[in-house]
């Protein structure tokens, strides 16, 4: 029975991408979380904005533990933060304060909306996360696709590079078209320059240490972004390291934060063995 649910659930998220991820919520029901940890709070306010709210996640214990915040992905116009509790729960258990935040999405926001508030709730952990039982001297942060290009964006152009201690990106769309798709448009045709809008394009010469993380059989964000994005902070001599997974795709590298699923790729090893470098 336990397998036939962990097969319904994977089946209800690859479909579910069809629907904004609409079966996301199903999948998060369905897997076991992990122990030690535990949701502190939800709905918690780093805006004013509806959307500009965020849940707490905190190991068992006591002790002023590092922070971590994670932006899930959605094309920039879908996604609930409550649907990633396997995520936040994943993070806490593995000592991290973790925040699931949401943040404004298309039609009503526009790049660079998702982005300042990407921002805001870094800022918000900063100034905060002491009162939740978290060291805001150790503040990392990571995202899936659409959120992790939040967050690298939100560092980069906002100047947040001495706040964030480490960065981790899973499938980050760092380096693509406007063109690609209608939702790309969609996101971003307001910005009045779309280079700027690039990662790869901005000035990296403070960036914190990043890791790149990418399916090696994404055709939803190419592997192309990691990659290039790589050689852009090698060549300005920051720490990154870059891992593509063989025969894992766009949703299989989210899914493998994911208890029942992290046999298909060490994602969530490989996130936190490299925050502890730089904790």
């Amino acid at each position: 029975m336990r397998l036939f649910l962990y097969g319904l659930a994977g089946s209800l998220i690859v479909m579910g991408l069809l629907y904004h991820f609409a079966a996301l919520a199903v999948f998060n029901a369905l897997v076991p979380k992990d122990e030690g940890s535990f949701r502190l709070a939800s709905g918690i306010a780093y805006g004013p904005s509806p959307r500009q709210s965020l849940d707490l996640y905190r190991p068992k214990g006591d002790g002023d533990f590092p922070v971590l915040l994670f932006l899930y992905g959605g094309s920039w116009d879908s996604g609930h933060k409550e649907d990633y509790a396997f995520v936040g729960r994943a993070f806490a258990a593995r000592g991290y304060l973790t925040a699931i935040a949401d943040y404004r999405l298309v039609p009503r926001a526009h790049y660079p909306d998702f982005v300042d508030d990407a921002a805001l709730a870094i800022n918000w952990l900063s100034e905060q996360a002491a009162n939740h039982g978290g060291d805001p001297h150790r503040l990392f942060a990571a995202g899936h696709s659409a959120g992790a290009y939040n967050i690298v964006q939100a560092v980069l152009r906002n100047g947040l590079q001495d706040k964030v201690n480490a960065i981790a990106v899973l499938a980050a769309p760092l380096d693509f078209q406007l063109d690609h798709s209608p939702k790309i448009a969609a996101a971003f045709a307001a910005a009045g320059d779309f280079f700027s809008t690039q990662p790869v394009n901005q000035v990296l010469s403070t960036t914190p240490p990043i890791l790149l993380l990418h399916g090696a059989g994404d055709t939803t964000v190419g592997p192309h972004n990691s990659r290039n994005m790589h050689a852009r902070l090698v060549a300005a001599r920051r720490q990154t390291e870059l891992k593509l997974y063989d025969d894992m795709g766009h949703v299989g590298i989210m899914l493998a934060l994911a208890k029942p699923f992290r046999g298909n790729a060490p994602v969530l090893n490989d996130v936190v063995t490299f925050f502890q470098r730089y904790d």
